[in-house]
C-alpha cells in the first residue's frame, strides 16, 4: 500500500507541477481536477455500455412480463429464462454498476492520500497545498473552527456545497425522468424474477441519494471533496447525454396518450 500511495503522490505532485504556471498556488487543486476528469474519461466507456444496457433491458421489458407470466411460480425456469434471454441479447444486469465502483479506488487513494502526514517515510509536502484560503488535507470542521462559515476556508465549502447542490438537484431530476421512461415495474427484480426484498422503498429513496455527496463532501479532506465534487458533476452532464434518447421516447408515448385524451374530452 505504501508504494502506491507513494506512486500516486508523484503523480499527483507531477501533475500539480505541471499546471503551476497556470494556477500557481492552486496547482495541487487544478491537478486533483484534471486528475478525476482522467478518471471518468477513462470509465466512459462502462458509463456507455451501462447506458446502453439500461435501454436493452427497457426493450425486454415486456419479454420479461411474459416469462413472469409463464414461469412466475418456478424461480428456477424463470431465473434460466431471464439469463438465456439476456445471453441473448448481449444484455448484463450488472453493467449499471460497474461505473460507480470504479471510482471507488481512486476515490479512496485520494482520501487516504491527503489524510496521511507521511508518505513512504517522508513528510507528505502535497497537504501544503490549499484551494484558495483552505488547505486541501482539512475538512470542513476545520473551516468552522478557524475562520467561519462565511470568511475564509469556509467560503470555499460555501462555493463546493452550492455546486454540489446544483448538480444533485439535476441529477435527481434526471433520476425521475428515467425512472419514468423504463416501464419497469415499481420493486426491482431479482434474478428468479421476483421483487427483492426492501427494494421497492430503494426505487422510491433512489432519487434523492444524489444529495448524499453533500454530506460526504462535509466529512472528507477536502482534495477528496474537490475530486467528489468534479466526479459528480461528470457523471450528472454524461448521463445527460447518454440517456436523453431514452427519455424522450418515453414522453412522447404519454404525450400521444395526453392528446388522445383530450381528443376524446372534446368529442364527448
Amino acid at each position: 500500500m505504501s508504494v502506491l500511495m507513494s506512486a500516486f503522490a508523484t503523480l499527483v505532485g507531477g501533475l500539480a507541477d505541471l499546471l503551476q504556471p497556470l494556477f500557481h498556488a492552486g496547482s495541487a487543486a487544478a491537478a486533483i481536477i484534471l486528475f478525476t476528469a482522467c478518471v471518468r474519461l477513462a470509465v466512459h466507456p462502462l458509463s456507455r455500455a451501462a447506458a446502453r444496457g439500461q435501454k436493452a433491458r427497457t426493450k425486454l421489458a415486456p419479454q420479461i412480463a411474459e416469462l413472469r407470466k409463464k414461469h412466475g411460480k418456478d424461480p428456477e425456469r424463470m431465473q434460466k429464462a431471464l439469463m438465456e434471454l439476456h445471453a441473448k441479447e448481449n444484455v448484463s444486469p450488472l453493467a449499471g454498476c460497474l461505473p460507480s465502483l470504479a471510482q471507488i479506488p481512486a476515490f479512496f487513494l485520494m482520501y487516504h492520500l491527503f489524510s496521511s502526514r507521511e508518505i513512504g517515510g517522508e513528510p507528505n509536502e502535497l497537504l501544503g497545498h490549499s484551494l484558495f484560503a483552505a488547505p486541501l488535507g482539512h475538512r470542513w470542521a476545520d473551516a468552522l473552527t478557524g475562520d467561519g462559515v462565511f470568511t475564509g476556508a469556509g467560503l470555499v465549502y460555501v462555493a463546493l456545497f452550492a455546486i454540489v447542490a446544483a448538480v444533485a438537484t439535476f441529477s435527481f431530476r434526471m433520476t425521475k425522468r428515467q425512472m419514468a421512461a423504463a416501464p419497469t415495474p415499481a420493486a426491482p427484480e431479482g434474478p428468479d424474477g421476483r421483487p427483492l426484498p426492501g427494494m421497492g422503498a430503494m426505487a422510491k429513496v433512489m432519487p434523492l441519494m444524489s444529495f448524499g455527496t453533500l454530506l460526504t463532501v462535509a466529512v472528507v479532506p477536502l482534495a477528496a471533496g474537490l475530486y467528489m465534487v468534479t466526479s459528480t458533476t461528470w457523471a450528472a452532464v454524461e448521463r445527460y447525454f447518454l440517456y436523453r434518447e431514452m427519455w424522450a421516447a418515453g414522453a412522447a408515448p404519454k404525450a400521444s396518450g395526453a392528446a388522445r385524451g383530450a381528443g376524446g374530452a372534446e368529442a364527448a
